[in-house]
């Protein structure tokens, strides 16, 4: 079971304040995230994931986790259901990364969109993805008004995708 975590840093959706982060539990951390991360190394990947690599911001070191990029307009975006997690933190310093999947790897640069820009991108990654994350989003589905959606994301997260086809 997932378990949260508040912390007092603050982001490009909603200023200072308690920005969200669930961490994953057991079986999450330690069993799904390793498959679906090896399963997409190998160029397998599930329902279009790939694994996000970005250097830690303060080892300077690659650290990788897998992602649902989300394709919409022309435009390729990550989303953070969890809220504040640690690539968060990193791509926020970084502001580049690559998506990996197989032998393929994708550098892009990243842009973390107000939350006013976020509304659409959430909705299109809710009726995407909300078979797997929408636990994270404490009831707010794809169907929920535009106000709804402004409200949940400071909690989640977006980056536009620069660079990447």
């Amino acid at each position: 079971m997932a378990r949260s975590a508040l912390s007092n840093e603050s982001g490009a959706h909603g200023g200072e304040g308690r920005l969200r982060y669930v961490a994953p539990g057991w079986v999450t951390a330690h069993l799904l995230n390793p498959v679906v991360a090896r399963m997409t190394r190998w160029g397998l990947p599930l329902a279009g994931s790939r694994v996000l690599a970005v250097r830690g911001r303060t080892s300077g070191e690659w650290r990788t986790t897998p992602v649902n990029p989300l394709d919409l307009g022309g435009e390729r975006y990550l989303v953070a259901p969890r809220g504040t997690t640690q690539w968060v933190r990193n791509l926020r310093v970084a502001g580049r990364g690559e998506l990996r999947s197989g032998r393929r790897s994708e550098a892009f640069g990243a842009v973390e969109l107000p939350a006013a820009e976020a509304v659409p991108v959430l909705r299109a990654y809710l009726r995407r993805w909300a078979w797997e994350v929408g636990a994270f989003f404490d009831g707010v589905g794809a169907g929920a008004s535009d106000e709804e959606l402004l409200a949940a994301a400071p909690k989640h997260p977006v980056f536009r995708l620069v660079g990447v086809a």
